[in-house]
């Protein structure tokens, strides 16, 4: 068995992606997951997370929203609807974006689509998050 698993990750505008690496963790609709080399096929549908890879001692940073992946033993192919390295975040946007969902959620009355301003939340978070693990600013609480 090899100890290296082929890791792409591509989003509708470019291919982030495609190396060898040690292991990934990825955020499954269900929970969690960790892949190593060998791992039992399987496909699961993707959250709003963090896509965490060791490739070579080095740790590297993802932040993805909604997607597939496929697992295979040598092989992981994630196919995110968004998807950004921690280096390229916008820091002021996420920013702005979760301030701007924290107010409607303050703000919100009868009319108000919840769960979308929850995901809005999560995912401006989860970007701060990530751009974190860069050096680029604190974890957003």
């Amino acid at each position: 068995m090899d100890d290296t698993l082929q890791l792409d990750i591509v989003a509708p505008d470019k291919l982030l992606v495609r190396e060898q690496v040690d292991q990934v963790q990825i955020p499954g609709k269900r929970g969690e997951l960790g892949i190593l080399p060998g791992h039992a096929p399987l496909i699961t549908e993707l959250t709003i997370g963090e896509i965490r890879y060791m490739q070579g001692g080095t740790l590297h940073y993802l932040s993805v929203a909604w997607g597939f992946a496929e697992v295979l033993p040598n092989r992981v192919i994630i196919l995110a609807d968004t998807a950004e390295r921690a280096e390229e975040i916008d820091i002021k946007r996420a920013q702005e974006a979760k301030a701007r969902a924290e107010a409607e959620l303050k703000q919100a009355g009868a009319d108000t689509h919840y769960e979308a301003l929850q995901y809005a939340l999560r995912r401006a978070e989860v970007r701060l998050q990530v751009a974190a693990h860069a050096g680029h600013v604190a974890p957003a609480h």
